[in-house]
């Protein structure tokens, strides 16, 4: 998690919302890692944890993720969830629950769907306190 931290610092670093992600193997050696850059590629796809999905996807030659777990300091949207699910990840592990934005605990709650094909283990708050700050931190600078 401490290299998704470093993630969401270089994307709020860039005026992007401080949100990354990272993707591990099985023995935790490091398959792909973002930060948010919806912003700076004029994308709103370009979520971390789509663009981390994309890489390790790239890494790996396929479209599944089987062995795979990803972390990320916000709780996945609704999109970024129907991805963790399509690409087949493993688990999810989030820091800060998004009451707003939120698709796994909040929101539609994708993976709790009848139509949701695969279901990955889910682990929030790990690291919430900081993930919450950064956020609030980005934000008080941005309304001033």
């Amino acid at each position: 998690m401490d290299l998704a931290f470093a993630e969401a610092e270089a994307a709020a670093l860039r005026g992007e919302v401080p949100i990354g992600a990272v993707i591990v193997d099985r023995s935790g050696t490091v398959i792909a890692a973002a930060g948010n850059r919806t912003l700076e590629l004029k994308d709103p796809t370009a979520h971390a944890e789509m663009l981390a999905i994309r890489e390790a996807c790239a890494k790996f030659g396929s479209e599944r993720l089987t062995s795979c777990d990803i972390h990320v300091t916000l709780e996945p949207c609704p999109m970024c969830a129907t991805a963790i699910s399509f690409a087949r990840l493993r688990r999810v592990y989030f820091a800060a629950s998004d009451e707003k934005g939120g698709g796994i605990e909040h929101g539609p709650r994708i993976f709790a769907q009848p139509t949701c094909h695969h279901r990955p283990d889910v682990y929030g708050g790990i690291g919430e306190r900081r993930a919450a700050e950064m956020l609030r931190n980005f934000f008080a600078v941005r309304r001033n």
